[in-house]
């Protein structure tokens, strides 16, 4: 019997348990359902295809955080692929806040708000047949990240599986079609580790199967170009939160080789915001936990996280 404390595997999405999720309402096409009768067609172009877009998003004292920014990101890739998604920024927000008010959450809460081209005629590829699309699902759930994951880190491989071309499906799409990731999370997996470290077409690191990457080499923190990656919204306050408090930051090409002997390494994304990368292909990361370049971006970004509720609550009254 294995005595390793990371066998069981986690990872950057993993919540502590709330019995609350149990009995949660979820909106689908304008309706609340309780989860166990939430469901879309077998007809739907994002069961059927993974035609569609979606945004994670967090509630932070009634405020989505960096709502404008997901929305942008939303709203151009739908207009990328010709989705209509037939409403306003303000009414999604909409479609949010009663979700969440409806299952009596303030905070501590993440949204997944999933939109697809909608129910098709036929089961057939061609977009024409989604006839009465869209269709439009949030799911918000009580969740506060793993304190286990955000003491220890996760453990990384690197994988075959690479970020592709934008010419081939772009990954800068935050779309249904998650097959690639999915495949190079499952490589990872079989090696032993918690997570897909990727590589670009060219070789150089890249992104996780889930998360955007940043290393940190002598005090500076680098990223990828972002040529090749979803370019996060917490990614890019990241970069921005580094520019505005004096700490350098590159967004540069580099390989596994600076990656293996980086000074520390962390994940960003909006449901973990700052996650410590404990190892990369079994090789221990500085100390193999939170380094100080992390630990001051992560202070840095929760007070970022308050001014930008701040701000949005100003702006309603």
């Amino acid at each position: 019997m294995t005595t390793d404390p990371h066998a069981a595997g986690k990872t950057t999405h993993d919540a502590e348990e709330d019995i609350r999720n149990r009995d949660i309402l979820i909106y689908v096409d304008g309706d609340l359902v309780h989860k166990d009768d939430a469901k879309v067609s077998v007809y739907d172009s994002g069961f059927m295809l993974g035609d569609g877009m979606w945004e994670g998003m967090r509630l932070y004292d009634g405020e989505w955080a960096f709502f404008d920014e997901h929305m942008d990101r939303l709203f151009n890739s739908c207009k990328a692929v010709s989705l209509d998604i037939g409403k306003t920024p303000v009414q999604i927000r909409e479609i949010l806040d009663r979700t969440a008010a409806a299952n009596g959450m303030t905070g501590d809460a993440h949204c997944r708000l999933m939109i697809t081209r909608g129910r098709k005629a036929k089961p057939f590829q061609h977009p024409g047949l989604s006839k009465w699309g869209p269709t439009i699902v949030a799911i918000v759930e009580h969740s506060r990240p793993s304190e286990d994951v955000q003491r220890r880190g996760i453990r990384l491989a690197s994988v075959p599986q690479v970020r592709g071309l934008p010419h081939s499906q772009d990954p800068k799409f935050n779309s249904h079609s998650k097959l690639n990731c999915v495949i190079a999370c499952l490589q990872a997996e079989q090696a032993g580790a918690d997570e897909a470290l990727m590589l670009d077409p060219h070789g150089f690191v890249n992104t996780t199967n889930a998360c955007n990457f940043f290393i940190v080499r002598r005090g500076e923190v680098w990223t990828s170009t972002g040529d090749y990656c979803m370019n996060g919204v917490t990614r890019q306050k990241v970069i921005d939160l580094c520019r505005d408090n004096g700490i350098p930051v590159f967004e540069k090409n580099f390989s596994l080789y600076e990656a293996y002997g980086a000074d520390e390494a962390f994940l960003t994304g909006t449901f973990g915001a700052q996650t410590p990368v404990a190892s990369i292909d079994g090789k221990q990361i500085g100390d193999g936990a939170a380094g100080p370049v992390m630990m001051r971006i992560r202070a840095l970004y929760k007070e970022l996280v308050v001014r930008n509720v701040a701000d949005q609550k100003a702006a309603r009254l």
